[in-house]
């Protein structure tokens, strides 16, 4: 029973991630399509945040193993 409930909290934190990061990028997309001039800087503010979505994610994945295992 644990490892079930460890697959599915895994899993909610891939689909979260996934869907966090589609939207950054999705935003970032009409950004820049709307200032073009500033695509290095919202590129880079883009790549900052996907970074700290998969960060928690990642943590989120151990913690559901390491706390029901």
């Amino acid at each position: 029973m644990t490892g079930t409930l460890a697959a599915i909290g895994a899993g909610l934190a891939v689909i979260g991630a996934g869907i966090g990061i589609g939207v950054i990028g999705g935003k970032a997309m009409d950004a820049i399509a709307r200032q073009p001039e500033a695509s290095g800087d919202i590129r880079g503010a883009m790549i900052i945040m996907a970074a700290f979505v998969e960060g928690a994610a990642l943590i989120a994945i151990l913690l559901s193993i390491f706390i029901t295992g």
